[in-house]
């Protein structure tokens, strides 16, 4: 997936098994952001430094949702033990890192993408700092498009 494609509506199955759609937020654009593995240390950075700053993203009209073949029953552990807001995707048979580009024999490699509203990508982060995930994007688009969230 490369700037100017667009992301499917259909995401895939969130932790509760419900379908998740970029229609079902209307109005916002997005952080999609793909990860290895659920509870390892990465992860665990990436996820809560987007817990941390998620009223922010929330307030500058984003939604994040996290993406990554695990199942469904350990998404649920991984949002209650680290209280995350906001929705994973499990995409257990990888089929939308397949879409997007970024599987590799059966691996994901670690990718965050922004999209406007109508799903379009305008921004693709390759090499992610866990630990400040957010602040990262943050400068991205202070950078592109003059938004500070401070």
């Amino acid at each position: 997936m490369n700037v100017t494609d667009k992301f499917p509506d259909l995401l895939g199955v969130d932790q509760n098994g419900k379908e998740l759609r970029l229609s079902d937020f209307p109005g916002k654009r997005f952080i999609i952001y793909f990860y290895p593995k659920d509870s390892t240390s990465g992860c665990t950075f990436e996820a809560n430094n987007f817990k941390d700053n998620y009223k922010t993203w929330l307030d500058m009209g984003y939604q994040v949702i996290g993406v990554s073949k695990d199942s469904q029953k350990s998404h649920c552990r991984f949002i209650e033990k680290n209280e995350l807001p906001f929705p994973l995707v499990a995409d257990t048979d990888l089929s939308l890192a397949k879409l997007a580009g970024i599987e590799n024999e059966g691996k994901v490699k670690r990718t965050t993408f922004v999209l406007n509203h109508d799903g379009t990508v305008t921004d693709i982060i390759e090499k992610v700092q866990t630990r400040t995930a957010s602040e990262q994007l943050f400068a991205l688009l202070d950078d592109r498009y003059n938004v500070n969230p401070a």
